[in-house]
Order: C-alpha cells, then sequence, then structure tokens
C-alpha cells in the first residue's frame, strides 16, 4: 500500500514496455541513417524525427539530446559484439573458428546494425564521461579478440605474429567497410562478413 500522501507507482505493463523498447530501436535507426547521409554534426533532432513522421518533441521522451541518442548508437553496438565474442566462445573450441566467427559477425554489425555509417570510428562527438564508457568497453572487447588470436598461436595454428598488430589490422580493416559501403549494394551483409573472415583468418593460419 502506498503511504499516505505519496501516490503509487505505476510499472507500465509488458505490451507498454516492448512498444517502448520497439519505438526507441526505431529512433537509433533513423538516426544512423540519418548520420550515415547527413553527419552526426549536421543531422538534428528534426531530421531524425522526420524519419519517423513524429514531432521532434516525442524524442525527449526517449531521450534528453543528440549526443544522448549517438551514446546509445554506441551502447548497443558494443553489447552486440560483446554478445557475438561470449557466442564465439561458447559455441567454438578452436581459434579460427572463433576468430571467422567473431569477424563475420562484427561486419555484419557495421554494415546492418550501424547502418554501415562512420561513427564507430568517432567518440570525439561524445561527452567526456560517454567516451570513456565507450573506449573502455571498446578496449576491452578488443583485449578479448587478441586473447583469441594468442591461443591460435599457443595451439600452433597461427602463425607466431604480434597479437596486437593482428588485431589492429582486423579492426582497422572492418572499421574502413564504413567509408565505402553502401547499404543495399551488390554485396549483402552476410556474404561480406564471411569474405573477410576468410580472408583475415586465413592470413593467421599456418601454412
Amino acid at each position: 500500500m502506498a503511504e499516505p500522501g505519496r501516490s503509487a507507482r505505476v510499472v507500465p505493463s509488458a505490451r507498454v514496455q516492448e512498444k517502448r523498447r520497439r519505438r526507441r530501436r526505431e529512433i537509433l535507426q533513423a538516426a544512423l541513417r540519418a548520420f550515415r547521409q547527413r553527419g552526426y554534426h549536421e543531422t538534428t533532432l528534426e531530421d531524425i524525427a522526420a524519419r519517423l513522421n513524429i514531432r521532434s518533441t516525442a524524442l525527449y521522451y526517449y531521450f534528453p539530446d543528440k549526443e544522448a541518442i549517438l551514446h546509445a548508437c554506441h551502447r548497443e553496438a558494443l553489447e552486440e559484439v560483446e554478445h557475438i565474442l561470449a557466442e564465439a566462445l561458447r559455441r567454438y573450441s578452436a581459434a579460427p573458428d572463433r576468430l571467422g566467427f567473431v569477424i563475420s559477425e562484427h561486419v555484419r554489425v557495421m554494415t546492418d546494425s550501424l547502418e554501415g555509417t562512420p561513427l564507430a570510428l568517432d567518440t570525439t562527438s561524445l561527452s567526456p564521461s560517454h567516451a570513456a564508457q565507450v573506449i573502455a568497453r571498446r578496449d576491452r572487447y578488443e583485449n578479448a579478440v587478441r586473447g583469441v588470436i594468442d591461443e591460435g598461436i599457443a595451439a600452433g595454428v597461427f602463425r607466431a605474429v604480434d597479437s596486437k598488430v593482428a588485431a589492429f589490422v582486423i579492426f582497422g580493416a572492418i572499421n574502413w567497410i564504413a567509408r565505402w559501403y553502401r547499404p543495399g549494394g551488390s554485396l549483402q551483409p552476410a556474404e561480406l562478413g564471411a569474405r573477410f573472415a576468410d580472408y583475415l583468418t586465413g592470413g593467421l593460419t599456418c601454412r
């Protein structure tokens, strides 16, 4: 029972919560498309709202400002690649299979989830606190991928390379996709991911 003089907190129903999650995801997708086409700084909240046929004031129900939308895009992409890494470790025991899965799925995130936008390359538009959070999580993910490469080297299936440099090469190639990829092109995300996994993992495999 609520205390006298204090109204009880109303918990939204599961249906309402799912509707909010769906709308929030739609906002992020619309923002990513706008960022890719116009650039982050040239994109306004009005641009994002127009893609959803809603008033810009409706966005404030979900995000306080444009920078919060950008941070959410980064955060959700990082959550996705972290899940991919955990799935690779659970599903596969061999380092080449683990690394190939991570690469192909990371390419999918870049081309599909992130709509091919180059925002993954840039944290300078984030506030210092948000940038620090993103960089810390990104570093943990990259270090974990280096760990997979080190496992392959120790098992003798990967060449004895510098795993830090190898990881930089892999992420550099994936991140550069944002500079040339266009949704709707001849290469679909799944095929592109498979090619990247083949080329990049193959470059490490012992002959």
